[in-house]
């Protein structure tokens, strides 16, 4: 039985959804969980709860918790016994198969880094976000783990995409595109056009770049980005359908409009809907590592802790650790 290390305290709603989400994961899956934080608050989670197989829920006590707003490097050293680093290390140790936290996602980042270290020959890390194209989903990624970006750390992002493309969607040879200004290959910045450089001599299927307004199309299974433009791309779209909801109920015609359109909002809202998925990804670390949302509910840490569950059990880091090993020597 594989164990997955939840960091119990991360998220806005600590430590409610983390319990009841990991809770809900050991009924559906072959796995354990060890919740990690304040001992005492999850204890009383956990008391409130008759559905707790105690051969398949720890705790793991850590008295820290890295705040949303923190300065998480400063707040790591401060701090040694905080949530998500006693979690990390749970995991470094080989007590857990893989990390989740809905945490401060700069300090997941760094928790991992710090105790994991890095995949031979990825220089940087990426998260890898789902979003909805046509009849299936792609991959976005970098969507925050790495704001400053030179073009090889676009070409590792686009093999680790590859990989997780793989496993998640059961396309062999995904399509990966360039987040770009332009189609053209001339088109874009310097960290872009180098990146296409690299891009069109790896051994992928890359199809060139992609604009903004068609990476929802479906043409490109991977898509690829420095941190800083993912991450923006990716609140916009979120904000997009909270923006069309709220103005569908705006008004009288609006309201009437929205009842004839009301299925058809409802389904896109679960594609887009982060608690769906449960988390991205940390891409690049040597170790098992989902990042959830601030915001995620117990659906969502249910869906985190069961992603990483298929992760750790298919040597999901391993497939990453062949295909860059793979692209080192051909280069």
């Amino acid at each position: 039985m594989l164990w997955i290390a939840v960091d119990a305290m991360g998220g806005d709603f600590a430590p409610a959804p983390a319990v009841e989400g990991a809770i809900a994961a050991t009924r559906h899956f072959d796995l354990g969980v060890l919740l990690v934080g304040r001992a005492k608050a999850i204890g009383a989670e956990l008391a409130r709860r008759l559905d707790v197989d105690p051969d398949r829920v720890r705790i793991v006590d850590a008295p820290d918790v890295v705040d949303m707003d923190a300065a998480p490097s400063s707040a790591l050293r401060r701090m040694p016994g905080a949530s998500i680093s006693v979690a990390a290390e749970c995991v470094a140790r080989g007590d857990a198969a893989a990390l989740v936290s809905a945490g401060h996602t700069g300090a997941t980042v760094m928790a991992a880094h710090g105790a994991f270290g890095m995949i031979a020959g990825v220089d940087r890390p990426a998260l890898a976000a789902t979003i909805p194209t046509g009849d299936h989903t792609a991959i976005l990624l970098d969507v925050g783990a790495s704001v400053g970006c030179r073009p090889q750390h676009l070409l590792q992002f686009a093999v680790m995409g590859s990989v997780y493309a793989r496993l998640a969607t059961d396309v062999a040879r995904p399509r990966v595109g360039l987040l770009s200004i332009g189609e053209e290959e001339t088109k874009g910045n310097e960290l872009t056009r180098e990146a296409h450089r690299l891009l069109k001599a790896a051994p992928l299927e890359f199809i060139g770049n992609v604009e903004a307004r068609r990476a929802y199309m479906g043409h490109a299974d991977v898509i690829v980005c420095d941190g800083f433009t993912g991450n923006v791309a990716l609140k916009i779209s979120e904000g997009l359908v909270d923006f069309i909801e709220a103005e569908l109920t705006r008004t009288f015609a609006t309201r009437v409009g929205s009842l004839l359109t009301r299925r058809a909002l409802r389904h896109l809202r679960r594609r887009v809907d982060y608690s769906e998925y449960g988390g991205a990804p940390l891409l690049g670390v040597a170790g098992v590592t989902v990042v959830g949302h601030g915001r995620s509910n117990a659906k969502a840490m249910r869906n985190a802790v069961a992603m990483a569950y298929r992760f750790a059990s298919s040597r999901f880091v391993g497939q990453i650790e062949h295909d860059i090993a793979a692209l080192a020597i051909l280069h």
